[in-house]
């Protein structure tokens, strides 16, 4: 709950200090455009939350949205696939690649690092090759599908339920449970007879599901997708946002909200630098900066509340 109120406090601060400096971060649009990016990027970054919880990284989360992004229009314009069957695919592609991910991972012991970034290299150039490297569109065929699911509010609501619903799993479920216990001390979880291999494999497999679904909603809110750079660092910022929200690198440790209210945070400041004119070129030191502060400043909390807890046991022995 105190982290959670740390990023809070945050959040709070960064809309302050940019809703005075800029008269335009209180309009009704840009306010809607905060919410539904916010939105979007949540729902890759409570991906990314669960295989941070294990003490895993998946690197890949970008490539995978520009993969999808590429598929999608390509399926349903190039080849004349139903929506229906097109979305079943990508996310059949995408919920395939969690579990790639998982057993090379669980049965051949090779580095979460190692096996997603290879994926982040892969999945980037596959889409290229798909896409032929030029950019996919949907053009004005799918307005319907584009409404439905991209724009506001119905993009905040499908991340509310998404939320939601991975709330009650982590927190509420015995597989959630698994999930923090195997963080936290794998071989412990081994030992008390939790399946670490499996869940480990649901972990990754959660992540490409969220992501490919992610994806889905990002190319549809584009419009149009470059498959070179479309999803370019979008592993970043989830990533950023899981751990700005509480979530451990170590493992162990997450919640859903918290990493909600970190991808706010990070595209609060991505539109304060823009709408405060400050150069682009800054765009990636001014949130590199952010993050570290924050992680600094949780590392420094945790040490003193540490330090007091230590202090009150020698004092009441």
């Amino acid at each position: 709950m105190k982290k959670i109120l740390g990023i809070f406090g945050l959040l709070v601060a960064v809309c302050g200090f940019t809703a005075l400096n800029s008269e335009n971060f209180l309009t009704a649009f840009n306010i809607e455009n905060l919410l539904q990016r916010t939105a979007l990027f949540g729902i890759i970054s409570i991906g990314a939350a669960f295989v941070i919880i294990t003490g895993g990284i998946d690197l890949s989360i970008g490539s995978l949205v520009g993969l999808v992004g590429v598929l999608l229009p390509w399926l349903l314009r190039e080849h004349g696939w139903s929506v229906g069957a097109s979305i079943a695919l990508v996310m059949v592609v995408s919920l395939g690649v969690g579990l790639l991910h998982g057993l090379l991972i669980t049965k051949l012991r090779l580095q979460p690092f190692v096996v997603t970034l290879c994926g982040l290299m892969f999945y980037r150039g596959m889409a290229r090759y798909i896409a032929g490297d030029s950019s996919q569109g949907f053009g004005t065929d799918y307005e319907g599908l584009k409404e439905t699911l991209s724009s506001f509010p119905n993009v905040f609501i499908i991340m509310a339920v998404i939320a939601v619903a991975s709330s009650v799993f982590l927190n509420f479920t015995i597989y959630g449970r698994y999930l923090l216990a195997l963080g936290r001390n794998e071989q412990a979880a081994r030992f008390s007879g939790i399946s670490t291999d499996r869940m480990i494999i649901l972990a990754y497999v959660l992540c490409s599901g969220l992501c490919g679904f992610g994806g889905i909603l990002f190319a549809l809110d584009t419009g149009s997708i470059q498959p070179s750079n479309h999803g370019n660092f979008y592993e970043l910022y989830a990533i950023a946002a899981a751990v700005l929200g509480g979530c451990s690198l170590r493992g162990g440790e997450g919640s859903i909200v918290g990493v909600i209210i970190g991808a706010a945070v990070m595209r609060v400041l991505y539109n304060s630098i823009n709408l405060l004119s400050i150069p682009s070129s800054l765009e990636f030191c001014i949130i590199g900066a952010v993050i570290l502060a924050g992680a600094i400043v949780d590392e420094l909390v945790k040490r003193f509340a540490a330090s007091r807890r230590a202090a009150k046991q020698a004092r009441a022995g």
